[in-house]
């Protein structure tokens, strides 16, 4: 199983890292044409307007769109999950649109007030250690979105059929089981 992460901006090798441990082969994505050897993609954090203008400049929009059409799943994280959104409040347009959410940009605070928890999860038997760097809010999702968990009455985890959103960084921890469910993911759709 390759399962690519988008080198454009983020904690890259910490994704990597992340992915081989669930026994998957992690791939840097730095051109468009190495989606088609993929078999699931990750969108780091970072800044997503930042992310949203290299993903332009670089051709990744039409080309991860055309990846989400085959049905391969898409793993986005803090800034990879605004990018993913359909909608982003005070903006007028998004980047991918593609998942049915509307996210708050920043919505924890700024950097100095990142925080690290344990987040229950809907339907797993343990917390995830989650955490929180200028974190951004999903604050509706469609009814096609299945809300896998909340914090201060906000959602920060969804899933949509193919694609997974977070609102926090998995892969800044020991914990992988954010990583091992989308690889599960992957597995579902590649069957």
């Amino acid at each position: 199983m390759n399962v690519g992460v988008l080198a454009l901006q983020g904690a890259v090798a910490e994704h990597i890292r992340s992915i081989e441990s669930c026994g998957a082969n992690g791939v840097v994505v730095k051109r468009t044409e190495q989606l088609d050897e993929l078999d699931g993609l990750i969108i780091p954090g970072g800044e997503s307007t930042t992310i949203g203008k290299l993903m332009r400049t670089y051709g990744f929009l039409d080309a991860i769109r055309d990846f989400s059409a085959k049905k391969k799943p898409i793993f986005g994280t803090c800034a990879g999950l605004i990018v993913l959104a359909e909608r982003i409040s005070g903006e007028e347009s998004a980047h991918l649109g593609l998942m049915d959410i509307t996210v708050a940009r920043n919505a924890f605070g700024r950097q100095r007030e990142s925080f690290e928890i344990d987040l229950a999860m809907k339907d797993w038997d343990r917390p995830v250690r989650a955490v929180f760097i200028r974190a951004p809010i999903i604050e509706s999702a469609g009814s096609e979105v299945d809300v896998l968990a909340t914090y201060r009455d906000g959602i920060v985890a969804v899933r949509q059929e193919h694609l997974l959103g977070a609102s926090f960084h998995p892969e800044l921890t020991d914990d992988n089981s954010m990583h091992a469910y989308f690889t599960e993911m992957i597995r579902q759709y590649s069957a």
